[in-house]
């Protein structure tokens, strides 16, 4: 009989920053129960043409769906729930997590056509739940979205903490502070493996705390007499909508909130008893009326996005918004790597128009979520962990994390990436197998492997273009009338006449030259003229071009 292991296999979020899926399996060998602890999504960009969102392959877990004891999830933002609107049928588990979370969390089964089932189970602040054979314990943390919460996940084998994001903050303004003295009752019960954020691990000092932004904002803002002043910041960061709200009502101007995102997450609080004495907000109609002087506008958009509320302000797309020459935008966020290039093109819109802009790199207007380094060593000394496995952050984040985990102390930290299994024990852990793991995007109403043709074709297509040619023929392979050719991304239908009098005669050429036994075979004859097609294409333009032929025998 082999002996039970706690083993940790994350789908998700190792050696990259979004994307969660992290799972704990317990029991014998191939025989083990699981327990999931989030199941998010990340974004996609540039280079995944018409595609917005990318989801981790669950194929693993979802072959142990029989086993699955239930899902936590630490808190709302996307990149720790997401997965659940696209995909909670493929491991269709039991849902639990904090009241705030859970009334997202049934917003978003709803809208997937699970709200008919009792799926979501909501468990209070500081609550402990039991899954046999995982014991389950939340703990409160602070961090850029309201009840995010540290897991504390005992098993007979020992306790691991999993910090799901967070950081030390006294002053969050919005909700409870860090319960250290938790953390610092289980550090001295004794705790088996620490699974840590990584995120800000190249900082250093403290993080900083939400409630010393609100006088640097109501500086900022003061200091601006005429035009509009407007603010941009992540939706899901409640506290600093009420920070920049304080701010506004101090320097007598009256607030507006765009975005559709924002009304989600305010309804979700006001829910759950959470922004009652915020600031009163217009409705965007009334604050059409109100003198420039006296306007704030806090709005979606500060990563870029195309469809938010400060994009659609900026190309003058917006109903009832608008901004211009001698106002102001304050990015208050920081810039999510990889969208570097959505956020300067909106600024770039903004500066054309004449409008003054303010990021970090000017003012103190943000604060992040994550750890830095001092919180990092004051966590690892309250709980004092035998083992640890950074997590949330690129390779280069996860290396730095376990060098400082060594430098606290820390017996052994792990390195790993998505599909690395590691077995959680004290006397010999280690990195015992690895499981196959991969991404998925959302095509339309379903999810595709990135690496699969649709993706593929598509990522070609926009890069090299696409040529379609239909072509009739008798039965001894003479063209019976003009081609039909369609270009996307080549040749302008409108124009380029010499160029598509070169592609018909490659045609022609390619039919006229082939033996009459070839010109009889379908097969020969379409592959012929879509190669000589394909390579007028890539002589001529240096394009792989996708070609197709759509021969016609008649």
């Amino acid at each position: 009989m082999t002996k039970k292991e706690l083993i940790f296999v994350p789908l998700g979020g190792a050696g990259e920053i979004g994307m969660n899926l992290n799972l704990y399996g317990y029991g014998k060998p191939e025989e083990e129960d699981w327990l999931i602890v989030d199941y998010g999504i990340t974004f996609g960009d540039d280079t995944t043409p018409g595609i917005d969102v990318i989801l981790p392959d669950p194929t693993f877990i979802e072959q142990r769906k029989d086993k699955i004891k239930g899902m936590v999830i630490t808190h709302a933002h996307e990149d720790h729930i997401g997965a659940l609107a696209y995909m909670w049928d493929r491991v269709q588990c039991p849902v639990y997590c904090t009241p705030f979370t859970a009334t997202l969390a049934r917003g978003k089964l709803k809208e997937a056509g699970f709200g008919h089932l009792d799926i979501v189970h909501e468990i209070p602040l500081g609550g402990t739940f039991n899954l046999d054979p995982f014991e389950v314990e939340f703990i409160t943390f602070t961090h850029s979205i309201l009840e995010p919460n540290a897991l504390a996940i005992r098993t007979a084998e020992g306790t691991v903490v999993h910090t799901g994001d967070w950081k030390l903050d006294d002053g969050p303004v919005i909700g409870r502070t860090t319960d250290v003295d938790r953390l610092s009752q289980i550090g001295k019960e004794g705790v088996l493996a620490l699974i840590c954020d990584s995120t800000n691990v190249f900082s250093t000092g403290k993080t900083g705390s939400e409630e010393d932004l609100e006088g640097s904002l109501t500086e900022l803002i003061g200091s601006y007499k005429t035009g509009k002043v407007c603010v941009t910041c992540f939706a899901s960061n409640l506290a600093r909508l009420h920070t920049i709200a304080v701010a506004a009502k101090e320097n007598g101007r009256q607030i507006v909130v765009s975005g559709r995102s924002f009304s989600k997450m305010m309804e979700a609080a006001h829910a759950n008893g959470y922004m009652m004495d915020t600031p009163d907000f217009l409705s965007e109609d009334e604050a059409r009326h109100i003198p420039d002087d006296e306007l704030l506008v806090i709005c979606t958009g500060s990563q870029g996005e195309p469809r938010a509320a400060l994009a659609r302000i900026a190309s003058g797309q917006h109903k009832n918004i608008s901004l211009g020459d001698g106002d102001v935008v304050i990015f208050s966020s920081r810039t999510i790597p990889g969208n570097e290039k959505s956020i300067y093109r909106i600024q770039n819109e903004l500066a054309r128009k004449g409008i003054e802009i303010v990021t970090s790199h000017d003012h103190f207007v943000h604060v992040s979520g994550h750890p830095a380094q001092d919180e990092l060593r004051e966590l690892f000394r309250r709980v004092q962990p035998q083992i640890a496995v950074p997590v949330h952050g690129e390779f280069r984040h996860l290396q730095a994390h376990a060098a400082l985990a060594e430098d606290c102390g820390v017996k052994k930290a792990f390195v790993i990436e998505n599909g690395n299994v590691v077995k959680l024990e004290k006397d010999m852990p280690c990195i015992i197998d690895e499981v196959e793991t991969g991404r998925l995007a959302w095509e339309g109403r379903r999810a595709v492997p990135m690496n699969s043709e649709v993706v593929q074709t598509r990522k070609r297509a926009l890069f090299n273009g696409s040529c379609v040619v239909s072509v009739a023929v008798d039965g001894e392979g003479k063209i019976l009338s003009e081609p039909i050719i369609t270009t996307e991304g080549l040749l302008d239908p409108d124009g380029d006449d010499d160029l598509w009098d070169q592609l018909f005669d490659i045609i022609y050429n390619t039919v006229d030259s082939m033996p009459k036994r070839d010109r009889k075979d379908d097969a020969v004859l379409e592959e012929n003229l879509r190669l000589n097609a394909r390579r007028w294409f890539r002589k001529t333009f240096g394009k792989r071009a996708i070609t197709h032929i759509h021969l016609l025998r008649v």
